[in-house]
Parts: C-alpha cells; sequence; structure tokens
C-alpha cells in the first residue's frame, strides 16, 4: 500500500477512546508512516470516558497521550459569553457540540506546536459540521499544519468494518456494532443521533436520554432555585458563591431531576442536509431562562432588540464553526457592553420538565411600580398620553385624509 503523505512525520489527532478514534491511530501509522500523538480533551464528558484513556490510547499506537483540563476554560470563555448573548440556534438547541469545538481545537493546535507536530487529525465525518469548526479553527491559528481527515480518505464506511480492521491488528476496544446512537457529551449538554431517531416521524425511545428524568419521571413537586449574576457572570446558586464551572454543574444535577433541558430537533447543518437529534441540557436551559428572566428587567426595548439580533449572529457563527474571527470579537464587545447590566438575582421553578421565571430583582431594574400601577399614582398623567398617541398616528391620519378613508 503506498503512502498517502511521506512528509507528515508527527500528527496529533483529536482522540476520544471510541470507535473512531481507536482505529484512526492505527490507520495513519500504517497510510502516513507517522508518529501519532494523541489529545484528549477534558471538556467535562465525565470519568466514565476518561478512565483508563492514556493506556487505551497508547495501546493504539500512539507515542503519547496529553489529557488537557478545558472545563473552566469552556465555560468562562465560551458557554457564559454566549448565554450573555442569549446564542440559540434555531430557537431551540443551546449548541453543546458547537461550544466546545473551539476550546477542542485551539488546544489541540497548541499540543501540536509543543511537540513539533507537522500535521493534525481529526475523527469527524465528512458529513458533519465538525470538520468545518475544527478545520477553520486549524486555518486561523495555525495554517502551515497539514490537516487529515481519515473519514473522507479511507475506504471503510460502517462500525462493522472498523471494528473488524481493530480486530485484525488485536486492539481492543469497548465498542460494539450493537451500540447504534451517536453522541457527544461535555459539561454544557450530551447530544444523542442514529437509531430510531433517523426516522423523524419516530418518537425517541427511553434507551435515547441517558442524563435527565423523563417529566413523567420527574418529582411531583416543584423545586425553586435562585441564581445571581454580575454583570452577566453566574455567581451564586441559591445564595452561596461558586465558579460558573460548579454553578453550572450543580445546575445539571437540579435540571435533570426535573426533566428540564431535553429538545428534539431536525435542524439544519451547515454542509446542507437536514439532521435529527436529541439534545439534553439541563443545566444550561436553567441559566438560559434565568439569564433571560434578568435581560427583561434591565434591558429596554431596543437594548433587549438587539440583543437579540447579536444572539442570532453569535450562534450561527458558532455552529458554523468561525469562533476565531473579527466578526465573533466584535459581536462578544457589543455583548459585553449589554451584559454590564446584567446583576441581580432570578427566581426559577423547575416542575415536570418546565422552567418558570417566578421572580427576579436588580439594582439596574428599570421597572417601576410608580409609573406602571393600576392604583392612584403621583407620576404618570394619563391625559398626556392623547398627544402622544395623535403624534405616533400621524402618518396614518394624513394617509387616510389624503385617501378618503373608508367614508
Amino acid at each position: 500500500m503506498s503512502k498517502l503523505n511521506t512528509s507528515v512525520k508527527k500528527v496529533v489527532l483529536a482522540y476520544s477512546g471510541g470507535l473512531d478514534t481507536s482505529a484512526i491511530v492505527p490507520w495513519l501509522k500504517e497510510n502516513y508512516d507517522c508518529e501519532v500523538v494523541a489529545f484528549v480533551a477534558d471538556v467535562g464528558q465525565g470519568d466514565e470516558e476518561l478512565e483508563g484513556i492514556e493506556e487505551k490510547a497508547l495501546k493504539s499506537g500512539a507515542s503519547a497521550c496529553y489529557v488537557v483540563d478545558l472545563k473552566d476554560k469552556f465555560v468562562n470563555e465560551l458557554i457564559a459569553p454566549a448565554m450573555q448573548a442569549g446564542a440559540i440556534y434555531e430557537e431551540q438547541y443551546l449548541l453543546g457540540t458547537a461550544l466546545a469545538r473551539p476550546v477542542i481545537a485551539e488546544a489541540q493546535v497548541q499540543v501540536a506546536l509543543e511537540v513539533g507536530a507537522d500535521a493534525v487529525c481529526h475523527g469527524c465525518t465528512g458529513k458533519g459540521n465538525d470538520q468545518v469548526r475544527f478545520e477553520s479553527t486549524f486555518a486561523a491559528l495555525a495554517p502551515h499544519l497539514t490537516v487529515i481527515a481519515p473519514w473522507r480518505e479511507w475506504h471503510m464506511r460502517s462500525r462493522q468494518e472498523l471494528l473488524d480492521y481493530l480486530a485484525e491488528r488485536n486492539i481492543k476496544t469497548t465498542a460494539s456494532a450493537t451500540k447504534i446512537y451517536s453522541r457527544d457529551a461535555n459539561l454544557w449538554h450530551i447530544s444523542h443521533e442514529g437509531g430510531e431517531l433517523e426516522d423523524p416521524w419516530q418518537q425517541p425511545t427511553d434507551q435515547v436520554w441517558t442524563l435527565s428524568n423523563s417529566p413523567q419521571q420527574a418529582p411531583d413537586q416543584q423545586e425553586v432555585v435562585e441564581l445571581t449574576f454580575d454583570a452577566g457572570k453566574l455567581v451564586a446558586i441559591n445564595g452561596t458563591e461558586v465558579t460558573q464551572t460548579e454553578a453550572l454543574m450543580a445546575l445539571n444535577t437540579i435540571g435533570a431531576e426535573h426533566g428540564v433541558g431535553r429538545i428534539d430537533i431536525v435542524e439544519n447543518r451547515l454542509v446542507g442536509m437536514k439532521s435529527r437529534g436529541c439534545y439534553e441540557t439541563p443545566g444550561g436551559a436553567i441559566w438560559y431562562q434565568a439569564m433571560r428572566g434578568l435581560e427583561e428587567l434591565v434591558h429596554d426595548r431596543p437594548c433587549q432588540r438587539l440583543r437579540h439580533q447579536l444572539g442570532q449572529q453569535l450562534a450561527d457563527l458558532l455552529y458554523d464553526g468561525q469562533w476565531f474571527t473579527p466578526v465573533r470579537e466584535a459581536l462578544l464587545a457589543s455583548v459585553a457592553v449589554l451584559a454590564s447590566k446584567l446583576t441581580g438575582t432570578v427566581r426559577v421553578g423547575l416542575y415536570k420538565g418546565n422552567i418558570t421565571v417566578l421572580g427576579r430583582k436588580s439594582p439596574y431594574s428599570l421597572y417601576s411600580e410608580a409609573f406602571a400601577t393600576f392604583e392612584q399614582d403621583e407620576v404618570y398623567q394619563q391625559k398626556d398620553a392623547a398627544g402622544f398617541i395623535r403624534l405616533f398616528s400621524l402618518a396614518s391620519r394624513i394617509r387616510a385624509l389624503k385617501q378618503g378613508g373608508l367614508a
């Protein structure tokens, strides 16, 4: 078999320990005749996925394995700004996979530069969004590195072929042909694709969901949670000061119990096809709703409209893998200005899959009971509304006079 690229001497592989990347390690060595360094990003996918991963990578043929803890960076530099902006894709998806990719790909490049690699490799398929996210980051941060994407090069097309490939080389894997779902987990969410979900008419079975209770299984009593923000940063849960990472972990536990944050969506992929996925983002859903509740209190209508526009732009940018761009920098600069007033506490109620804002308070509140009350007040002259309405409707009045109205 001829080598695909004899100039590649050392490659850093984004390694998860799953079926695909386990096969990629020996495949790279056989087809590129290169040294393979495994890079593992700890973005909160859990101890079960990370346990023994270094040994596994080495037994697959990697010369070294670097496990990098990115949880705080993920939460503080990606998740928190996204929540300040209200970034949500196609009105439902809180971007759990997309948010993690910039921090993972950036750390992969850093490892590649540190070890003197001349190439980077990922296990993304040619059908998905992640290949764009990884490679756009590589292009922005280290365009001199060769990018290897085995799924666009090799001839294997099924899980069984990958299993056979590993078996022929006596490389053990915990994967099996019966694992029908494709999942991606991190501190923010877990996604599920494949199996019955490939039929959009088919309801997800109980086997799909792994993180949260169903609303039917959730407690019969509402739980009330208070979230406190300081300039858009989540700083306390139920009055106890926490880091944003600690806050998210606590909210995930609470939210999962009450079955919040589940969605079933048919989304538009960047590459042009539609895909159906189920996502569980319990802590993120609470965070998102609380932030919006606080925003209602402190932002006037123009600010809320602008924040909404910024959020939609940031969601599309994240989904499309364009984090390391001047546009993202400009967007977040604007988001930070609006977030400077997002200080206060929001009380939410969790009940059988629902999140309800029960109360909110802020030193920057624009709500004035003196003006809004239905009772007698001393600050608002109701007769002033007549002149306002006359001027506000002046264009309609002139049009009717010119056209004769209905008379």
